[in-house]
């Protein structure tokens, strides 16, 4: 355990920072599913509209820095050509 007050802070600051990425990723991996599950049932209807929530939902992931800036863009690009893989 750390003695010095500023490196308890960063422990508590990391375990809080660490916690929120967490949540957000759960969140992010749980729409992506509802893509994919769309679109392996091939509803076109349901895979769009999930579609344009996931790209919500990663877009604020990558502005909130919990990814890179190419990973968004990467998971976006694969969910949407999955997307337009079946319309």
């Amino acid at each position: 355990m750390a003695n010095i007050k500023s490196a308890k802070k960063r422990i508590l600051v990391n375990e809080t920072k660490a916690a929120r990425n967490k949540a957000i990723k759960s969140g992010v991996k749980t729409v992506v599913k509802k893509v994919e599950t769309a679109v392996a049932n091939k509803d076109a209807e349901t895979a769009k509209a999930q579609l344009q929530e996931a790209i919500t939902l990663i877009s604020k992931a990558g502005s909130k820095g919990v990814y890179h800036k190419k990973t968004v863009s990467r998971k976006i690009s694969r969910l949407a050509k999955a997307v337009n893989g079946i319309a």
